[in-house]
């Protein structure tokens, strides 16, 4: 298969020119981990340093994306991108694999699942797009164990997704496969059931315990979620989002730092913050 490199994008910048940016990339990040006149700090980094870099990055790609600010999600995705070309440079380092690797491997991976596009394959909607990908995925993984099909799916959900959605993309997978509460009261039954055994593991456990039954009355929370379709990942965000406004306005209330301030004194400002805001939100919805 050929692809005209000679086209222009919407924005007018050709192959070629993106081909150039992305070379000079290359270089800068190369020159970067150069024993001779490289960064100390780059130098020093493995492909498990960078992890949290990798997650930092992908998630404030997504807050830009939320936020519709163009030249934020730009920048983002370029700070995102050096992370693909950083790890692809310390891998190239010790002959593992290289960029080069990376983008022929996915660009063969989106030919061989696209044979709608790629191929003479019919096919009538997006859901059969989705169930063919599914399909040549798994032909593309080797035969398993028709026993373990289902928990091998949702063994590569949980290593591939942040823990509160992979939670939810688990728990629609298990009731769609019949593991399900009759109806939500029987949601309510299990979270209260998971609520009073956290509190005896907090009261009479050990930490790892406690840990347990943390998460148990977390994903139980995820299925209630689950049940009113809603989304657990965006409302965490937005009480992010309601505790950060509301101590920005508890600091302009404020004649003094807020760790300077005794308990009873942030209380007020709390109740104060939590009215005025709601109140803006009430006005600037009318």
């Amino acid at each position: 298969m050929e692809i005209d490199s000679s086209d222009s994008s919407n924005s007018g910048t050709t192959h070629k020119e993106t081909l150039v940016a992305l070379q000079e990339l290359i270089e800068v990040v190369a020159k970067l981990r150069s024993p001779d006149e490289g960064c100390p700090w780059d130098l020093a980094q493995t492909p498990q340093t960078l992890i949290p870099y990798i997650i930092e990055e992908a998630y404030e790609v997504v807050h830009a994306i939320q936020t519709s600010d163009v030249c934020e999600v730009c920048e983002e995705l370029g700070d995102l991108l050096l992370q693909v070309v950083l790890q692809s440079q310390i891998a190239t380092e010790s002959r593992q694999f290289s960029l080069k690797d990376v983008a022929q491997g996915i660009s063969e991976k989106l030919v061989r699942r696209h044979p709608h596009v790629f191929g003479n394959l019919q096919v009538e909607s997006v859901e059969e797009v989705r169930q063919n990908w599914e399909q040549i995925k798994a032909a593309e993984k080797g035969k398993t164990d028709p026993k373990h099909e289902f928990t091998d799916k949702l063994s590569r959900i949980s290593q591939s997704l942040p823990p509160l959605i992979a939670s939810m993309k688990m728990s629609r997978k298990a009731a769609a496969a019949g593991f399900e509460w009759d109806d939500i009261s029987g949601v309510w039954d299990k979270f209260n059931e998971e609520l009073a055994e956290l509190k005896y593991a907090i009261e009479h456990e050990d930490r790892a315990r406690q840990q347990a039954e943390l998460g148990d009355l977390l994903f139980t929370l995820v299925n209630l979620a689950r049940w009113q379709d809603l989304d657990p990942s965006v409302a965490l965000q937005e009480t992010n989002q309601r505790f950060i406004a509301r101590l920005r306005m508890m600091e302009k209330m404020s004649d003094r730092p807020l760790s300077e301030s005794p308990i009873q004194e942030l209380d007020e400002l709390w109740q104060k913050a939590k009215l005025e805001l709601a109140t803006k939100l009430k006005e600037e919805n009318i």
